[in-house]
């Protein structure tokens, strides 16, 4: 494994029950970078950052985060590794207020040390910030999806887990999280993401991932993929055909 890799998925396997969606899947993501995945619905996508974050344990395989196995750790100790997870949707407690919130975001890490970073975090969110005291469910979506990561910013991660972040959200707001991404990528974070909002994500990204069925079949850099024409044919399940063509 190279130093500069930061995440190595080894001939991994996983899934529900029966029905396996990780198959023999392989990739490396570099530290400090931003890493797409691609593929249609069921390729995987998901599949990966929840394997990754210990929601499912793999059936075989490897999992590495710098160059140490994580494959089957729990999501308490894969958190004090540094591996944090922003879901789909919103998962916010809606009456508690925007500092409640990040409070609970810290209670691995202790009140004290929990206090002292929430100012830290919210300079990246001045709109959050104004809100300290509003409740979550008062929040516009874009402030909810900007708390949710705030939390996870908490723990200051070197690697981001992150699943449809635009989901919901206006085209500014999309535009506002994207550039925090980047941001804390060229900080030396590591972010892997899951992104429907494919040419956008792909500006701000530097590698993309294509799966089809649990498999890689297309890795290169993103710039690459933005240019080529059988980028939506890709992203709709065409992946086997772009990476014939592309070659």
């Amino acid at each position: 494994m190279s130093n500069d890799t930061c995440i190595e998925f080894v001939d991994v396997v996983a899934g529900y029950k029966d029905f396996m969606i990780l198959n023999n899947l392989s990739f490396k993501a570099k530290k400090g970078t931003i890493t797409l995945l691609l593929g249609p619905n069921g390729a995987g996508k998901s599949t990966v950052l929840k394997t990754l974050f210990g929601l499912l344990k793999p059936r075989q395989g490897q999992i590495l985060l710098d160059g140490v196995e994580v494959g089957g750790a729990t999501q308490k100790q894969l958190l004090a590794q540094g591996i944090a997870f922003v879901p789909q949707g919103r998962n916010l407690f809606g009456q508690l207020t925007v500092f409640e919130n990040l409070e609970l975001g810290g209670i691995t890490l202790g009140m004290k040390t929990t206090h002292e970073r929430i100012p830290e975090v919210l300079e990246f969110f001045p709109r959050v910030k104004e809100r300290m005291n509003s409740t979550a469910a008062a929040l516009s979506g874009g402030e909810q999806k900007q708390l949710e990561i705030g939390r996870a910013l908490l723990l200051r991660p070197k690697v981001i887990l992150i699943d449809e972040p635009s989901i919901g959200l206006s085209p500014m707001v999309v535009g506002d999280v994207f550039k925090l991404l980047r941001k804390l990528a060229d900080q030396g974070t590591t972010v892997l993401m899951v992104e429907q909002n494919v040419k956008s994500a792909l500006k701000i990204s530097d590698e993309a991932i294509a799966l089809e069925s649990g498999r890689l079949v297309l890795q290169k850099p993103a710039s690459e993929l933005l240019a080529d024409p059988h980028i939506e044919r890709l992203f709709l399940g065409g992946a086997h055909a772009a990476a014939a063509t592309s070659v």
